[in-house]
């Protein structure tokens, strides 16, 4: 590899990442060369740095050197974020789900036929995840194609890798102004993934996505199941969040043994399919996820003892903050609360958090073949972490191990202690803000 491309930067510190094996493993005085492709080209000690200079082609004293308080963790994950919800996060937390859907969200997403609107939403999401350290975003779009396709667009522009989809929903009783007919869902739909492709971006790419069963009728839910199929494509939808969405699709699919049947039955449950929540799912449905190798969007250790792949998701704006940081606080408080509640539940650890907000991000959205740590070959998608940053919320009394700086970051960081942001290589932030055309 060092043959065919010059190296772009090399870094020496402190490196955090997981592997499949080990949760946290922690790199001290290592050096790694980034090379003109945004790749890692090599990962070595740095007390070997004129061999490697040597044999990769770099001027040691070119080398960035870390701080003491600095370490590099890969980018962070989030695999379920409606990016159309972004302009009322914070706020709207006090509904149920599908009153919340009505009396919030489908109003909002109705919007995005006005382009102007949602460009300044998405520029403004898109920014603010980049600066809170999430390299790799799955969005949520709404039901309008040129919107969507602005949001790819807009993530290109600003060097986030992203998967990106157009909603399917053609059952809307509540907002009857958004919705689709089934024709028009499976023709856009069609356009949204021709027109994206075409653009040739690199690191953005369109995924099928039913809103969830109860939006789509039986007819729809076919249709995508076949446009992913045929153009290989990922798939992401909603399942199982909570008890009255359970009875509804009980009553909108009752020839389906289950809610994960609905999907099932409909080809939309592969190895490259991405549900959010699946709070309700039963041991058999785990089941079928393990077997067909679709992944989830969750927090729950039950689903990590099923080997089903697992990952974090902010779920803007059900969930309230942007930060997949908050989200893994949510998660080590909802596993002891589990704990709390039944002594027998394993809770999770901080290191196993941090795996599911990276490597497992990764492999929920089957990027990790390019992404979710430190391996050669890889993209060097990667947050530049001080964690005694200036005016950061972070104060450390004395010297502290590399281990004990990743939890405190993980704990009480912010995108204060987030100095550089990198994406296949590429400095995203800080940056130039740029005006999307």
């Amino acid at each position: 590899m060092h043959r065919n491309f010059k190296m772009a930067q090399v870094f020496r510190g402190t490196f955090i990442h997981s592997t499949p094996q080990t949760a946290l493993q922690v790199l001290e005085d290592a050096l790694l060369g980034v090379d003109s492709a945004g790749k890692i080209a090599f990962i070595g000690k740095g007390e070997n740095v004129l061999e490697l200079s040597q044999k990769f082609g770099f001027n040691p004293s070119e080398v960035i050197k870390l701080a003491q308080h600095e370490f590099f963790m890969p980018g962070l994950i989030d695999t379920h974020i409606h990016a159309s919800q972004y302009s009322y996060a914070g706020t709207a937390l006090d509904m149920p789900l599908l009153k919340w859907l009505n009396t919030y969200t489908f109003p909002v997403e109705s919007h995005f036929k006005d382009l102007e609107f949602a460009r300044k939403v998405y520029t403004q999401v898109v920014k603010r995840t980049l600066r809170n350290g999430t390299t790799t975003a799955c969005y949520f779009a709404t039901i309008h194609t040129d919107a969507s396709l602005l949001l790819g667009q807009i993530a290109n522009d600003f060097g986030q890798r992203a998967l990106v989809g157009k909603v399917c929903m053609d059952r809307n009783d509540s907002v009857e102004h958004y919705r689709e007919t089934l024709q028009e869902s499976v023709d856009e739909t069609h356009r949204f993934i021709k027109e994206l492709l075409n653009k040739k971006y690199p690191l953005v790419k369109p995924v099928v996505t039913p809103r969830f069963a109860p939006s789509c009728t039986e007819a729809l839910l076919k249709q995508l199941g076949t446009i992913a199929k045929n153009n290989n494509l990922h798939i992401q939808s909603h399942i199982s969040e909570n008890i009255d969405e359970l009875e509804l699709v009980k009553n909108l699919f009752p020839d389906s043994e289950t809610y994960t049947d609905v999907y099932h039955k409909f080809n939309l449950l592969t190895d490259k399919t991405i549900m959010a929540h699946g709070c309700h799912l039963s041991d058999k449905e785990l089941t079928v996820f393990r077997e067909t190798g679709t992944s989830l969007s969750h927090y729950a250790r039950n689903v990590l003892n099923h080997k089903v792949k697992l990952g974090l998701g902010t779920d803007v704006a059900g969930g309230y903050s942007s930060s997949i940081l908050d989200a893994v606080r949510r998660a080590l408080d909802a596993s002891k609360v589990l704990t709390i509640q039944n002594p027998e539940y394993q809770t999770l650890t901080f290191e196993e958090v941090f795996r599911l907000a990276t490597l497992g991000g990764s492999q929920v959205l089957s990027l990790d073949d390019k992404i979710g740590n430190f391996e050669v070959g890889k993209d060097f998608d990667a947050l530049r972490v001080n964690v005694a940053a200036r005016g950061g919320p972070i104060d450390l009394v004395q010297c502290e191990a590399p281990k004990i700086l990743l939890e405190k970051f993980l704990n009480l960081g912010d995108d204060r202690n987030i100095v550089e942001v990198f994406v296949a290589g590429r400095k995203v932030v800080p940056c130039a803000d740029q005006t999307v055309e």
